[in-house]
């Protein structure tokens, strides 16, 4: 899955325009509710290692918030993995150039989105 078509999935679907709030991380995107400006997701670009792969390249990643009592099988699916710089037991990274379909990425964001309302 690609960065812009997440992006365009969640202009079309949640009206959410992504935010780059940080200067030093030019790339991190904050996708975040109208309504009440929590937000449902954060793409970002991490050098694999800081993930657990066996990598230094850069890697796009959504994190997005789970339900913590589908955390650990969603962990065990390829793709999946613990939350880079938010809390574990309630959010997960997936790998945007993971093995996961595009339909899963975006129920999982659309899950993301409800618990975040």
């Amino acid at each position: 899955m690609k960065r812009d078509a997440l992006l365009r999935y969640a202009r079309e679907h949640f009206n959410a325009e992504p935010e780059y709030l940080w200067r030093k991380f030019p790339a991190y995107a904050v996708l975040r509710h109208q309504s009440n400006n929590k937000w449902f997701g954060v793409i970002m670009n991490v050098p694999g290692r800081k993930l657990g792969l066996k990598t230094d390249d850069e890697t796009d990643v959504l994190v997005i918030k789970a339900r913590p009592e589908h955390i650990g099988s969603l962990r065990q699916k390829e793709g999946i993995l613990p939350a880079y710089h938010m809390n574990k037991e309630h959010w997960i990274s997936v790998l945007l150039s993971g093995p996961l379909p595009a339909k899963a990425v975006y129920e999982l964001l659309a899950e993301s989105y409800a618990l975040t309302a």
